[in-house]
């Protein structure tokens, strides 16, 4: 008789155990559908809105996993860039962003200047954006194409060598191409700067 109250007390502990298990990993991972998430500073700015129709949010770890991402950035309470990818990742609580996937960045100015890539870093305490693969920046006048750029928060865009340069005519078709080491591009200006590795040949062009 003790034998069998033993077991019994012994599988009730047993399914208690795995019921709290069960439910410990339920509440790890969370389901969010239509995420719509705000990130402020501690002035009480809006720094970057982040849009996802379906995203999951592991609480041990504290990241954000989400498909179909739409993130706004602002600068002065206005939209500064827009960022499309298929999927990202918000970690280091709320401090890094990366990006998969069809990157594509807009940003609000009349030349329309979009940058594509495979991979987007943003580091939010830096203010400073890492894109890897394919890096395609363009706009109505210039073409610029390198495998990797990074862009600071002065709106200045490095391309690393090696960088093709194309620059397009009126009916938007490729005028002349030129190959160069490392390229800048500055959003502000719309000018482009070359420079070789040791520094010696430099030159910018203007729109």
């Amino acid at each position: 008789m003790n034998n069998n109250f033993k077991l019994i007390f012994l599988l009730f502990f047993l399914i208690l155990g795995c019921n709290s298990k069960l439910t410990e990993r339920v509440n790890i991972l969370q389901k969010i559908e239509n995420l719509d998430m705000n990130i402020y500073s501690q002035d009480g700015n809006k720094i970057y809105t982040i849009k996802s129709p379906n995203s999951i949010y592991d609480q041990k770890n504290n990241i954000f996993i989400l498909k179909k991402t739409t993130i706004y950035l602002f600068k002065d309470q206005k939209v500064k860039f827009v960022i499309n990818s298929d999927s990202s990742k918000l970690s280091k609580n709320n401090k890094i962003l990366e990006l998969n996937g069809n990157v594509e960045l807009n940003t609000f100015q009349e030349n329309n200047d979009i940058l594509y890539a495979d991979n987007f870093e943003w580091n939010i305490e830096t203010s400073q954006y890492l894109l890897n693969g394919n890096v395609n920046f363009e706009n109505k006048d210039i073409i610029l194409i390198s495998n990797k750029a990074i862009m600071n928060s002065n709106n200045l865009i490095e391309f690393f060598n090696p960088v093709k340069y194309i620059i397009k005519n009126d009916d938007d078709k490729k005028k002349y191409e030129i190959n160069s080491e490392n390229a800048f591009y500055n959003i502000d200006t719309k000018s482009v700067n070359f420079s070789s590795k040791d520094d010696k040949v430099r030159s910018t062009i203007y729109f």
